[in-house]
């Protein structure tokens, strides 16, 4: 076993360092090594930080709204520290859809069997509805946003874009598939091409709502939606 004390350069800005097992002049923190790659994590994930950062904002102010400075600002590291993470903006704005839709917790609410399936749908356009009406109509849905500003200027993050489309048009499939079966939807229409109606609607809705600054947009969906379109 060997000893080895790790140095850590202001250029890596607390990210993950990978040192060899041999013995090192270097400063800071000693550690105990076996000859094999250690990874030593910071205190920070600088990465997470910055795509954390990279959400928000760019969901506030738009991707061509905001720039590399007003990213690392908010996720509180240094500038340079963003392109040893993400060789562009755009990388880290694909990661931002891709993270959108992984950790959204609609994909919980949608999946928990204990709700019967047309209550578990009604509820998940009623939750983001009140997550934007509590917003005051003052952001949208990444996904639309992202649609209307990327889709003919960005190649990378309209893929992700497609991807996102069609994993929550699957998960509200997956569910009007199961409220048909029960008989509390209609099987006139098939559950992908309803989810696929429902997804195109409410997005449209939200576009209209946050110019209104008013839920008439929202209300028109869920009584059409729900009274006429489902039934």
């Amino acid at each position: 076993m060997s000893t080895v004390r790790i140095w850590r350069p202001e250029r890596y800005d607390q990210d993950l360092i990978c040192v060899s097992g041999s013995t090192h002049e270097l400063q800071y923190l000693t550690i105990k090594t076996t000859g094999h790659i250690i990874l030593l994590m910071a205190r920070t994930n600088v990465r997470q930080k910055i795509v954390d950062a990279g959400l928000k904002v760019l969901i506030e102010k738009g991707f061509n709204g905001s720039g590399v400075q007003d990213i690392t600002a908010a996720a509180g590291v240094p500038k340079g520290s963003f392109y040893n993470h993400f060789e562009s903006k755009e990388a880290l704005g694909a990661e931002v859809v891709d993270r959108y839709g992984r950790d959204n917790p609609r994909r919980a609410a949608l999946a928990d069997t204990s709700v019967p399936a047309l209550q578990r749908l009604r509820a998940h356009f009623e939750r983001l509805n009140e997550a934007y009406t509590g917003a005051r109509f003052g952001r949208g849905c990444l996904l639309g946003n992202f649609s209307a500003e990327l889709a003919d200027q960005s190649q990378l993050i309209r893929e992700r874009l497609a991807d996102l489309y069609l994993s929550w048009s699957t998960d509200i499939a997956t569910v009007i598939a199961a409220a048909q079966a029960d008989g509390s939807i209609s099987t006139k229409t098939p559950a992908a091409d309803l989810a696929a109606f429902l997804l195109d609607a409410y997005e449209g809705a939200l576009l209209r709502a946050r110019v209104e600054k008013s839920g008439r947009a929202f209300d028109r969906f869920m009584t059409v939606a729900f009274t006429q379109i489902l039934v």
